[in-house]
């Protein structure tokens, strides 16, 4: 007889589309439910004894915090690492690291530049791999987008999506949600800086890029944007604002959405630049409820990672 009870392979979140629709979904409503305990004083722990390893190559404000907070809120335990202060700024293979850190800890959270880092990191990893950031893309930031959402507008299927701005990270992360979610994204960028074709062309007709940030934004139920300079660009800001000056998202542009239509950024933002400052201080911008919502959501995903993990304290 054969031994049906093979090991459960680790389950890593690279990108939006490591879960299904119907786990992606749940992991939004959970984030919510998650939410609503830590509002009302609740105290949840149940993954006391655990570690997350935080490998931070790009500086952050949000990602760190919200990690950091929601593994202590949970029970467990963040560990910062730096290039400064570990060998992998000093030349140690991402699999070496990868070997020796995954024996040591339940989770690993990296935020770097290169994608393939994150990729061959999860490759050689026993313990669930989170992409807290890549030059290519940046999905825990969509779910908190998602579930802010939710929370305002109900369902995001079949709805209207603009994004406006790079096709970078957040722009691919977007393309990535329309298709798991299934809404329209419309994306408007300047010519020369659409997103990646092989990410476009696999997402189909759900979405469009345009040159026009007007016509782009006609009755969306949700505008979008992020810096126009993103980090390790700063060299090309001040082209980049040449480029991308009819890309602001202001209050005229934001009257060609939907009455009701919302506005989110992921932050940092620069008022004058990608964003008025009438339009994300207004009514219709939920961009502080989207950042909180980095915590709920990163807490209800490590659950789904943690729980799942055969490696893990149990």
């Amino acid at each position: 007889m054969t031994d049906s009870t093979q090991p459960t392979p680790t389950r890593h979140f690279l990108t939006l589309l490591d879960l299904t629709k119907a786990e992606a979904e749940h992991l939004l409503r959970r984030a919510t439910e998650l939410k609503g305990l830590r509002q009302r004083g609740e105290v949840y722990r149940p993954f006391v004894g655990y570690t997350l390893a935080m490998v931070f190559e790009k500086s952050s404000t949000r990602t760190r915090v919200s990690f950091e907070a929601g593994m202590s809120q949970l029970g467990g335990t963040a560990m910062f690492l730096s290039p400064r202060d570990t060998q992998l700024g000093r030349g140690e293979p991402v699999e070496d690291s990868a070997r020796v850190l995954s024996r040591m800890v339940d989770a690993v959270m990296i935020r770097t530049f290169d994608h393939e880092t994150v990729m061959r990191f999860a490759e050689h990893s026993r313990v669930p791999v989170i992409n807290g950031l890549t030059d290519r893309f940046h999905p825990c930031q969509l779910l908190a987008d998602m579930q802010t959402y939710l929370e305002h507008r109900g369902s995001i299927q079949g709805r209207r999506v603009t994004f406006i701005g790079d096709g970078n990270n957040m722009c691919h992360s977007y393309i990535n949600a329309a298709r798991l979610f299934g809404f329209e994204l419309r994306i408007a960028c300047p010519d020369g800086f659409e997103p990646d074709p092989a990410i476009l062309a696999a997402a189909g007709d759900q979405c469009t890029v345009l040159h026009d940030p007007g016509e782009a934004t006609e009755h969306a139920d949700l505008v979008v944007t992020d810096v126009w300079a993103s980090m390790g660009q700063e060299s090309e800001q001040d082209a980049r604002k040449a480029c991308f000056s009819r890309f602001s998202v202001t209050s005229s542009l934001m009257k060609r959405a939907r009455a009701d239509a919302l506005f989110m950024h992921c932050l940092p933002a620069h008022r004058g630049e990608e964003v008025s400052g009438e339009v994300i201080d207004g009514p219709q911008s939920v961009v502080w409820d989207e950042a909180e919502n980095r915590l709920h959501a990163q807490k209800a995903l490590l659950e789904l990672l943690l729980s799942y993990s055969p490696n893990t304290p149990g």
